[in-house]
């Protein structure tokens, strides 16, 4: 598992989590990275502190061998496993109680807001912008959380 500091746009930094270095790579140039407080598309690796020796005095010291640790499969700190347990339930339930509308859905929003469509649990695509102005509206709306299990792949 490997973890890199990331950064959207906005400046907002989080952690990404991946089971290898090409990962990030290709969820990147696939558009898969979202921010998880703005939702912004735009993320990039934030520097990291490189690491750096405790002591000057250690920089003169023979390493010595390091005692041989059985390999074992890494494993996520139970904080963030079970809010990728969260996550995973959630968007399950979404999908599976809802209809996708794609990208009609800041359209039909209104449109259930307002009495003239049926009303509904729905979900589908909106930008950043359409989403303000649904909640400045009245209309509750909250990003679906990323498919956490295919960010993972």
């Amino acid at each position: 598992m490997i973890v890199y500091s990331l950064q959207c746009a906005n400046g907002h930094n989080f952690e990404g989590w991946f089971t290898r270095m090409a990962a990030y790579e290709d969820q990147s140039a696939a558009g898969k990275l979202v921010c998880p407080i703005c939702a912004s598309r735009e993320v990039i690796k934030a520097p990291m502190a490189p690491s750096l020796p405790v002591a000057v005095g250690e920089r003169n010291r023979k390493p010595q061998p390091a005692a041989p640790v059985p390999h074992r499969a890494p494993q996520m700190p139970d904080e963030l496993r079970k809010m990728r347990q969260f996550m995973s339930g959630l968007r399950k339930y979404v999908e599976q109680n809802a209809e996708n509308v794609g990208p009609e859905f800041p359209d039909e929003a209104r449109k259930i807001h307002y009495g003239e469509s049926e009303e509904r649990p729905i979900y589908g695509e909106a930008s950043l912008e359409e989403a303000v102005e649904l909640a400045e509206e009245g209309i509750d709306v909250a990003p679906l959380p990323p498919d956490v299990d295919e960010a993972m792949n």
